[in-house]
């Protein structure tokens, strides 16, 4: 599979497409705020322990305090001069003590303490980030975890022989017990290289332990990778070609990047300076507005509509203008099937996470529905993000989890409409024109002038000149009131001010 970084860059915002065979399959935008900061690394103060909820409140000096589990808070943190902080028991289970009772978070954790926590989910919504004091340093090849004594190695690296020899290395080369977890890239790594990126990430963790005794808390004591560095960190795999970037000062960046940390990655970097923009080129702009919207259409006359919500995303499958070309079973499975395609793209682009529910046309026929399935398991096989996929429902659902570690591509461009505060409707010209007459009758009985002055706005003044006439004349008739309308191009459609004057 060819595939290929896009990145437009301006002064406001880096935006990161992936492509596969040209076409986009994941989206990363950065704008310089709070709205993506997973990775970083702060020294915390807690604010509140919460017993009944076995976690706690810490702030980390963001506008929204973050939150920790009494999982993700280890047994004991040292950050002395000569000694590295790591976990006794050296994993991530609720902390028992000797005696093997589960430690409470008011025994590990009190108000006004300071710690060093790491970021593990942005803040989405009304939720603070979810932190945890279980570091992790990436790199190109290795992860270095300083708080626990374990050695792991990426499930994608299949050879026993392989696994045996890098854990191997690593055991040999580590002088601290620190933890390592070899990733998918560092398959087939030489020692020299191993070595290098042990120092690197190894320095770095020495420079944060220093921040940490120089600065009082709230302070951000590590900053991740900006979008582009983690894109080349994360994305770039063995079988990638190219990188395309539209700013000169970040193209050069990108080159000492790779050439002073992975100096052995053969990839293409090309500077894109014609006066068409990156993404347009790319033809990238009309595949993002498509992923904004609910209904997706399909090649064949069917589509899928998207909805998401806070407990859930449901994706619920149409034929819709596609009839077929035999039978109505025929017509129904092959819409399933291409729209797997569409869905499998949709939550990788829309970075969809959490519960999704999908609600595929019914099928009659078993071997048809346990073919869609398998298919909808093959197809996010190529999703980074961990998926649980369970089998079909009698009635066609499906139930998946994804798991969510920033905002959806949805609540990242968009914002809540100011007229339907999310509720997806608004209410019809007829219902506001009704609600406008029950106004004008309430205050009749105790009007004193002689004429009804009406704003509303420009549509609804048009809607009431237009197709309310006949209603508003006889309002005024039966009142013996005249009815002034005026639109205000201000006013929203819901939106009306009813007001008297004399003659």
């Amino acid at each position: 599979m060819y595939k290929e970084l896009v990145v437009n860059v301006t002064e406001q915002e880096t935006r990161v497409a992936l492509l596969e065979d040209g076409n986009i399959v994941e989206l990363f935008v950065e704008r310089g705020d709070d709205t993506n900061i997973n990775g970083n690394i702060y020294k915390g103060r807690v604010q509140r322990v919460l017993p009944g909820m076995q976690a706690a409140f810490v702030d980390i000096g963001l506008n929204q305090a973050a939150f920790i589990y009494v999982d993700d808070v280890q047994k004991k943190q040292n950050i002395g001069e000569n000694e590295a902080p790591y976990s006794e028991n050296g994993n991530k289970e609720f902390a028992p003590d000797n005696t093997g009772r589960q430690i409470p978070i008011e025994e590990l954790l009190r108000e006004g303490q300071e710690i060093m926590v790491q970021v593990v989910k942005s803040p989405i919504g009304t939720k603070g980030a979810r932190i945890t004091t279980y570091i992790s340093l990436p790199g190109r090849y290795l992860v270095l975890m300083p708080n626990v004594d374990h050695i792991g190695i990426s499930k994608r690296i299949a050879s026993e022989d392989e696994r045996t020899r890098l854990r191997d290395l690593i055991s040999d080369k580590r002088e601290i017990p620190y933890g390592y977890i070899f990733r998918t890239a560092g398959e087939g790594i030489a020692e020299e290289q191993l070595k290098r990126e042990m120092d690197l990430l190894v320095n770095s963790w020495e420079n944060i332990k220093k921040r940490y005794r120089s600065f009082s808390a709230p302070y951000r004591l590590h900053r991740d990778l900006t979008v582009t560095f983690r894109a080349i960190r994360d994305l770039l795999t063995h079988e990638a070609d190219r990188l395309t970037i539209d700013n000169k000062f970040g193209f050069d960046s990108v080159n000492n990047f790779i050439r002073k940390i992975m100096p052995e990655l053969k990839v293409k970097v090309e500077y894109y300076d014609r006066s068409e923009p990156i993404f347009e080129a790319f033809s990238l702009e009309g595949d993002i507005s498509r992923a904004l919207k609910k209904k997706v259409w399909l090649k064949c006359g069917g589509y899928i509509v998207i909805e998401q919500t806070e407990a859930l995303t449901s994706i619920d499958v149409n034929t819709g203008r596609y009839v077929g070309k035999h039978n109505f079973e025929e017509t129904i499975f092959k819409t399933n099937l291409e729209a797997i395609r569409e869905i499998s793209a949709q939550v990788r682009l829309r970075n969809i996470g959490g519960i999704i529910i999908l609600d595929f046309i019914d099928m009659e026929n078993l071997e048809n529905r346990e073919r869609v399935f398998e298919t909808l398991k093959e197809s996010f096989k190529q999703d980074k993000c961990r998926t649980n996929i369970l089998p079909m429902s009698e009635i066609g659902l499906v139930q998946m989890t994804r798991k969510r570690v920033r905002k959806s591509l949805t609540r990242m461009l968009c914002e809540e409409c100011p007229i339907c505060y999310g509720d997806g409707y608004t209410i019809s010209k007829t219902t506001i024109s009704q609600k406008i007459y029950r106004e004008i009758h309430r205050h009749a009985r105790d009007m004193m002038g002689d004429i009804f002055t009406l704003k509303v706005s420009e549509e609804m003044a048009d809607y009431l000149h237009r197709d309310e006439i006949s209603t508003i004349s006889a309002i005024e008739y039966r009142l013996g009131k005249k009815i002034e309308i005026y639109p205000i191009r201000r006013f929203h459609r819901e939106e009306f001010e009813l007001t008297e004057k004399f003659k």
